[in-house]
């Protein structure tokens, strides 16, 4: 692409590694902002380029802390008012998924609100990856692009895992569909954990439903925070017979001490997408970049091009 394209990239501070890379891919120059802090920790965002008119590509994953959503609001009430064309949001991470029902009395649904304050603010498209639950785009009156980790991780898979020995595995009931699509698209066996919770964060009981006895296991999952479910599951497997486990994952939210634990579990590699960055040194994990994924998708879009064919499933 080039600038004859009415379109321009811009990111939010912390997701400006992945926005480089996009912009590489693009063979475009991320556009140029600033974004100024005040001394009790407020912040204001300004264009330092004209966007008038232009249809403008906001990059900012919402993972904690909250300020990474607040830039976003800010960059994209600061497009709108600057006369952007259309304004799209990339957020390769989608923060507060995991608030997607009312599963009990008096809780709010934060996924829902914060579609609504993407739409308030002004957004005209999102562009996302792996929601936590599909049905989120129907949170949204604006078109919803959403892409699919498994176009990079099946790539990884096949060049580096024989399917003869792999068993596709799920570390709780909630991501059957997922792992289930996995396994349909490689061919390969699934198994399922089964987990039960005293509270978030904390499990009380897990067992296995089918058999991994001498097989190659690959968990298969959209986020991994503490780490408890997955390595839990990992070290259940290889006591069940598995000859190795290994792991999947899209968003590395990897909350403390989430890296100790991949370290000191039975997983063989641990591999996420860099939707979220990944600062932390720990031998197992291994980091795919979606950069392309993106990148390709902003193209079709200012293209006015389908991104099905994006989809591996």
């Amino acid at each position: 692409m080039n600038n004859e394209n009415n379109f321009s990239v811009f990111s939010g501070t912390k997701s400006r590694y992945l926005a480089e890379k996009i912009c590489n891919s693009l063979g475009c120059p991320l556009g140029r902002m600033n974004i100024e802090h005040f001394a009790d920790g407020e912040f204001a965002v300004s264009y330092e380029e004209s966007i008038r008119g232009r249809d403008v590509f906001l990059v900012q994953s919402t993972f904690p802390s909250a300020d990474n959503l607040m830039e976003l609001l800010l960059m994209i009430d600061a497009a709108k008012r600057a006369s952007a064309h259309y304004i799209t949001a990339v957020i390769p991470y989608f923060g507060w998924a995991r608030q997607d029902r009312k599963d009990k009395p008096r809780v709010s649904i934060g996924a829902k609100l914060i579609a609504d304050l993407l739409s308030k603010a002004g957004i005209t498209r999102l562009i996302t990856m792996d929601l936590h639950a599909d049905q989120i785009q129907g949170f949204f009156d604006v078109p919803v692009d959403h892409l699919y980790g498994s176009s990079v991780f099946i790539e990884h898979i096949r060049k580096n895992m024989s399917l003869e020995n792999l068993v596709v595995a799920t570390p709780d009931v909630g991501g059957t569909k997922r792992a289930n699509s996995y396994a349909k698209h490689l061919g390969v066996p699934m198994v399922i954990c089964h987990k039960s919770r005293l509270k978030a964060n904390e499990i009380a009981e897990m067992r296995i439903i089918g058999d991994v006895s001498g097989k190659d296991v690959l968990l298969v999952d959209d986020i991994v925070d503490t780490a408890g479910t997955i390595t839990k599951a990992a070290d259940l497997m290889m006591s069940n017979g598995a000859r190795s486990v290994s792991a999947i994952a899209s968003h590395a939210v990897m909350s403390d001490p989430a890296s100790m634990r991949v370290d000191q579990s039975s997983l063989r590699e641990m591999i996420f997408t860099d939707s979220i960055p990944y600062p932390h040194k720990c031998e197992k994990v291994k980091v795919l970049s979606v950069a392309d994924l993106f990148a390709e998708a902003i193209r079709r879009v200012c293209c006015h091009e389908s991104i099905t064919t994006l989809y591996s499933f």
